[in-house]
């Protein structure tokens, strides 16, 4: 999968310094995959929430952190919508985002 972009990842974990690890890891499996449909995702990701518009919720350090992607399954890219706490997650309609 080509994700874009890494760049808001990043700032993220500038700023939360314990994300990091666990955004990496879920970047580097990502870029590996080559999901086709969701239930490729839910395979992979089994907490993996599915929401309108091929948006989906991926829980991040043991749920302390959401990241909302949005996919284009044809086109195998997966734009970043949101990453945040659940402070701020809770803030935003995701399915909109």
């Amino acid at each position: 999968m080509r994700i874009i972009s890494k760049k808001i990842l990043r700032e993220f974990w500038e700023q939360y310094p314990n994300a990091q690890e666990p955004i990496e890891a879920w970047y580097y499996e990502t870029l590996k995959a080559d999901w086709s449909s969701p239930q490729q995702i839910k395979n992979q990701f089994g907490n993996a929430s599915f929401i309108a518009d091929n948006r989906i919720i991926f829980n991040i350090k043991g749920n302390d952190y959401r990241l909302i992607v949005k996919i284009n399954y044809p086109y195998r890219v997966v734009y970043i919508r949101f990453i945040g706490t659940h402070k701020y997650y809770d803030a935003i309609k995701a399915s909109t985002i």
